[in-house]
């Protein structure tokens, strides 16, 4: 009796120390910020804005349609408005580096909205693009190791608790599309206050 209960307390014991030690690691975790170094917020909107390497254009995220749209950089004026999502919900609703999210476009003539990577028929390779089911398709947000002010995004395959597949970075082919596991996109981000835009 005596073994079981001190078995039983000790497994007890693991588990809080655990979720502990996971919970203090979360809330360790520094915020993603945006251009005026405000905390990024889950569901608030924001702009996706591309870092320029000669700084004489401005690129931002956005889609190529309404339905199964692929999420290409286009100019500034096209730009879509994005929330994120933290799939282990936080108490402050602040975005923090390294958790993983659901993006979706906030852009209501959209049939499908959240982000995911699918085979593209036409570019031939994976492209991100929309459509996605929550919790299958994750992402998530990095400082620059190269540039304090800047970050990167990264999708993370399936996630827990399906498995514990590697992140890999996105970035950009010659086709302008965001493509997963290619030379990081860095990228900065700004809040919309004033309604989504439409396409």
């Amino acid at each position: 009796m005596n073994t079981k209960f001190l078995g039983l307390s000790f497994f007890l014991f693991a588990f809080i120390a655990t979720s502990f030690s996971e919970a203090v690691h979360t809330e360790d975790a520094a915020a993603v910020l945006d251009v005026f170094n405000h905390a990024v917020l889950a569901g608030a909107r924001y702009f996706i804005e591309a870092s320029s390497t000669d700084n004489t254009t401005t690129l931002a995220v956005t889609a190529s349609g309404i339905c199964n749209s692929d999420v290409i950089l286009s100019t500034w004026n096209d730009r879509l408005n994005i929330t994120f999502s933290p799939t282990i919900k936080s108490n402050d609703s602040v975005i923090r580096e390294g958790t993983q999210l659901v993006v979706n476009f906030d852009a209501p003539s959209m049939v499908t909205t959240m982000w995911m990577i699918q085979l593209s028929p036409t570019t031939g390779g994976y492209v991100v693009t929309t459509g996605g089911v929550d919790r299958l398709n994750q992402f998530m947000i990095t400082k620059s190791e190269d540039h304090d002010d800047l970050y990167q995004l990264s999708f993370c395959p399936m996630g827990e608790p399906f498995c514990t597949c590697p992140c890999v970075p996105v970035g950009v082919n010659g086709d302008k599309n965001l493509v997963p596991n290619a030379d990081p996109l860095l990228v900065k981000f700004q809040r919309h206050e004033y309604g989504a835009q439409t396409i």
